[in-house]
């Protein structure tokens, strides 16, 4: 290794973790601009300057019996990483989430004595608490992303550090509602409802049917309620276009403008509690990996907005109870100046407040950054 040009491997397999990768690297660039970065991601990462050895278009499959169906795509993955390793020899690996694959990957890290830093803690403590020793074991450092998971990975042995949440470091250009509702063909007077099917393909395919459902029972009752997708980068206009609604990659904007949400459990719920978006959470998935979540699942919520919370601030209607017509009773008591409206929207001030840090003078990607360089230079 070059002091100044160390070789990192980063691995993410999902949209969120190809966003905050990116972050990490550009600030990885920043400090060691003739670094060498290699690994898994998305586009964002590619453009940051990360070498991809496999895209987040293939890796984003969620759930026991969909992963089963993609078996030996990641048996030929894993076996051509390992590979990789071995003969490039990283001074750095950066696993960001993604646990199937990337706690695999920390262990073999481990075994081959190169450093770890996890960054954005899998949520082990929600459905499998054994595996936060064998982190601690395997990961020599852990950038978390959650207030609460500090403590909890400190107990279990690991060294975690509460980084803040990377969400809050994004600063994304607003356009003007008027522009904005005439960019989509929509009224600027009328209310928006955003929704968020998910950032996969897989994802949308199971959420959108059961979401245009839902904005029909919304719109039975309010018929002026405009409904605008939030579409993930990677994931066809197609399915959108057919449903007849205006969609937009600027979820930034979407979210300034709308009055309330409907979005798919997962990142997208902090995203939304940020700008302070009275939503109803919902998910669906193979009726054989529920039975199996539920078994494993440990935690009173699966929002993590409500996580963070530590209550339920927002409704959570998942699986069998995610009825549309139950489902549009709650989004519409958010449309009005309801004392509801309120308490959620104040529920929601909390979570921002405490998915942030007293220094704000870095952002999460420099913290892990900083980690990164003690990790370096201790193993020099």
């Amino acid at each position: 290794m070059s002091k100044d040009a160390p070789r990192i491997f980063l691995s993410a397999g999902e949209p969120s973790g190809d966003l905050h990768g990116a972050a990490v690297a550009r600030a990885l660039k920043q400090r060691w601009p003739k670094a060498e970065l290699i690994g898994l991601g998305g586009d964002l990462m590619a453009a940051a300057g990360v070498q991809l050895q496999a895209h987040t278009r293939d890796l984003a499959v969620m759930g026991f019996v969909e992963v089963l169906k993609h078996l030996p795509f990641f048996a030929g993955l894993w076996s051509d990483v390992k590979h990789s390793i071995r003969a490039k020899r990283p001074d750095l690996i950066i696993p960001i989430d993604y646990p199937g694959f990337n706690l695999r990957l920390a262990e073999f890290g481990k075994s081959e004595r190169i450093p770890v830093l996890y960054f954005i803690a899998p949520q082990v403590w929600a459905w499998h608490k054994s595996r936060m020793k064998q982190m601690a074991h395997n990961v020599d450092r852990l950038a978390v992303v959650l207030p609460f998971e500090e403590s909890l990975f400190r107990e279990a042995g690991a060294k975690a550090h509460f980084v803040g949440h990377p969400l809050l470091d994004l600063n994304p250009d607003i356009v003007e509602r008027s522009a904005f509702a005439a960019s989509l063909g929509i009224s600027p007077d009328q209310p928006i409802l955003a929704l968020f099917p998910g950032s996969r393909a897989q994802e949308v395919s199971r959420h959108f049917p059961l979401f245009m459902e839902i904005v029909k029972e919304v719109r039975r009752t309010r018929p002026t309620v405009q409904p605008v997708v939030a579409a993930a980068a990677g994931v066809s206009g197609a399915l959108f276009k057919r449903a007849g609604y205006p969609f937009t990659t600027d979820t930034g904007s979407l979210l300034a403008h709308a009055r309330a949400a409907l979005v798919k459990s997962g990142t997208t719920t902090l995203q939304t509690a940020l700008a302070l978006v009275p939503m109803v959470v919902t998910y669906q998935m193979h009726p054989i990996t529920y039975q199996l979540a539920r078994n494993l699942v440990e935690v009173p919520h699966i929002a993590l907005a409500n996580l963070v919370a530590g209550e339920r601030v927002v409704p959570e209607l998942i699986q069998d109870e995610a009825k549309p017509q139950r489902v549009a009773e709650q989004l519409i008591q958010f449309l009005d100046d309801t004392p509801e409206r309120t308490r959620v929207i104040e529920g929601l001030r909390k979570v921002r407040e405490r998915l942030g840090r007293s220094d704000q003078g870095t952002t999460a990607a420099e913290r892990v950054v900083s980690l990164a360089a003690e990790l370096i230079e201790k193993a020099a």
